[in-house]
């Protein structure tokens, strides 16, 4: 970041500390996982990133380019003059070409990246599932994230679109209004580019104002939508310190927004903690207690919902701000 080498704060002990918290309260059922198969995540991401996250590891260790102790990061991209006339791709190596589906150097690729992408949207459409019949409520711990991965593109501790895939999933079961509420701390730059056009699916989004924070090229109030989707995302960028009445505002607004609409599916909620006061990656203030208002003010919806876990890095506060926010859910 700026030139300077900073840790990668996705890990797996961001979820294992959210399961002990919920576990310790004692009251909350943990349910097992089913297979969806790749048809899902193929209903929105263009075959050519799949097909380059399943087999780029496996490419790279045998063609050297790693040593299965170095993780894949692209040095080149796709940008620019550069992308004039488009590209094919078939000519190009798997691991040369990252550089043409990746959005930054930030997302690095290891051995078990793929398997625990598939995983996450596994447990994002068994969540939606377990909502679609008949519970009022569900939480799918979703490891890596996914709002910030596009249609055929992966970045931002992403690879593939956890709330997209279950939105899109919704709309299969015959829903035509579908609703996204993003509360990461990060704008979901991939949910809205694969929506943008889209008048079946709202995306409402709360975040820092990308004019200082990643993925600073989308996340502005002025993006409405185009085409058929335009006035279908809403952006509400916020600035840094924003501590828990500006938030609630915002996020007041947000909730009349998705009740205008009045969705016939299930709501998705982008569940993100990095808006906590103490995130490495973040600067708004919210504390551990905020989370309970908060929930409380998405449980006023009074909607079936499926919450999906994005970001949160604050590993030692991580799980006592899960248990707050569904405590305002009266979970």
């Amino acid at each position: 970041m700026g030139g300077r080498p900073v840790p990668c704060y996705e890990k797996p002990e961001r979820i294992s500390a959210i399961e002990r918290a919920l576990m310790d309260t004692g009251g909350h059922r943990f349910m097992p996982v089913r297979e969806h198969g790749l048809r899902p995540i193929t209903d929105v991401h263009e075959p050519a990133l799949v097909d380059l996250l399943e087999h780029v590891w496996t490419d790279a260790i045998a063609s050297g380019a790693t040593d299965g102790a170095a993780p894949l990061i692209p040095d080149t991209f796709l940008v620019g003059p550069l992308a004039a006339g488009g590209f094919g791709g078939e000519g190009t190596a798997r691991p040369a070409r990252l550089g043409a589906h990746c959005l930054d150097t930030a997302t690095p690729i290891v051995a078990g990246t793929y398997l625990a992408a598939r995983a996450a949207v596994d447990v994002a459409l068994t969540a939606a599932e377990i909502v679609l019949d008949g519970e009022s409520l569900a939480y799918g711990l979703c490891r890596p994230p996914g709002h910030h991965a596009a249609q055929a593109m992966y970045g931002g501790y992403c690879f593939f679109n956890n709330a997209a895939i279950v939105a899109e999933h919704l709309c299969g079961t015959g829903a035509t209004r579908v609703a996204i509420l993003d509360i990461d701390y990060h704008h979901g730059n991939g949910t809205q580019q694969i929506f943008w056009e889209r008048s079946d699916v709202l995306y409402v989004s709360l975040h820092a104002d990308p004019a200082r924070a990643y993925p600073y090229f989308s996340g502005h109030a002025e993006e409405t939508g185009g085409g058929p989707g335009r006035g279908f995302n809403r952006n509400f960028p916020l600035p840094a310190g924003t501590r828990v009445d500006a938030y609630a505002a915002a996020l007041d607004e947000a909730c009349a927004t998705i009740t205008d609409l009045d969705p016939d599916a299930p709501l998705v909620v982008s569940l993100g903690f990095d808006t906590y006061e103490r995130d490495p990656i973040g600067d708004l203030a919210l504390t551990t207690d905020d989370y309970a208002r908060i929930g409380a003010m998405i449980a006023g919806l009074n909607r079936p919902t499926v919450l999906l876990q994005e970001g949160g890095y604050a590993i030692d506060a991580i799980g006592a701000n899960a248990v707050s926010f569904l405590s305002g859910f009266g979970a």
